[in-house]
């Protein structure tokens, strides 16, 4: 058994070593990048920039509202992740701890929101935000990035709230704890791992996602990071560094959310895996 610790242990190092480079490579890449003029960058891609200079970024703030597009991205990604949070953790409690003839329907009829691909329906879609009034409109976004993280977070919560033991709710109640008293109180802290899960999945989902602004959001002030990061292609070049600058920008809200709530995350697949 020592012998074989002594040669499993630096194979396994070394496997999670090659991974984790392969892994983090691209991210090097962006960062380095984003120091060099988009001459450099053809010149000599994988190497070092010569001199680390800011001229990129400097050129980033001057010729794109990158700030604009960056708080834009901030407020529909916040608003639609506390959306989908207040509203999956009260339909997952009801769902796992009530008991009615009509909760199996309406659990099948959560996930049917994963079996069907919501642009399928981007055409009715766009005549249903037309028809609201909420065409070029941060809530387009936010009302559409609640509704698609929907499901799957009703899928994790349920799950989490029916592994809860009933005697924590029922002591509660003995002490007058209302419903929303238990929820709050005694069922959320202990299911914080899937909250955080929920929160970095559906985050990173609308903080990347290039489709629905680009359908929804016309006025140049109101466009989200990747769609508003377009202003940089020109019809036969773009500007590359100034590009990866604003790709490594945009980059860190993902990476800060990750380490804050990496325990959460990790610990909420674990359990989601073993349950």
């Amino acid at each position: 058994m020592v012998k074989q610790t002594l040669w499993t242990r630096p194979l396994y190092y070394t496997i999670a070593f090659v991974f984790a480079t392969i892994s983090l490579y691209p991210i090097v890449l962006m960062v380095l990048s984003s120091f060099k003029p988009s001459a450099e960058i053809f010149m000599n891609p994988l190497s070092f920039p010569k001199s680390f200079s800011l001229d990129t970024y400097r050129r980033l703030m001057e010729e794109v509202p990158f700030m604009t597009y960056f708080y834009n991205s901030v407020i529909v990604s916040v608003v639609s992740v506390l959306l989908i949070l207040v509203t999956t953790s009260l339909a997952a409690f009801y769902i796992a701890r009530y008991t009615f003839w009509w909760n199996n329907m309406l659990f099948f009829f959560f996930l049917m929101g994963m079996m069907i691909p919501i642009k399928l329906g981007i055409v009715p879609l766009f005549i249903l935000m037309k028809d609201m009034g909420l065409l070029n409109s941060l809530w387009s976004l936010i009302f559409m990035y609640a509704a698609q993280g929907i499901p799957l977070s009703i899928l994790i919560l349920t799950g989490f709230f029916r592994t809860m033991p009933v005697e924590l709710e029922e002591a509660a109640r003995m002490d007058g704890a209302t419903d929303l008293r238990v929820l709050w109180s005694v069922l959320l802290p202990l299911i914080r791992p899937a909250l955080g899960t929920v929160m970095i999945i559906n985050f990173i989902n609308s903080w990347n996602d290039f489709f629905f602004p680009l359908i929804f959001i016309t006025d140049d002030m109101k466009k989200t990071i990747p769609v508003g990061m377009l202003s940089l292609f020109g019809e036969y070049s773009a500007d590359w560094g100034t590009l990866f600058a604003g790709l490594t920008l945009s980059s860190l809200p993902m990476i800060i959310l990750f380490f804050v709530a990496s325990k959460q995350f990790m610990d909420g697949l674990t359990a989601g895996a073993v349950k």
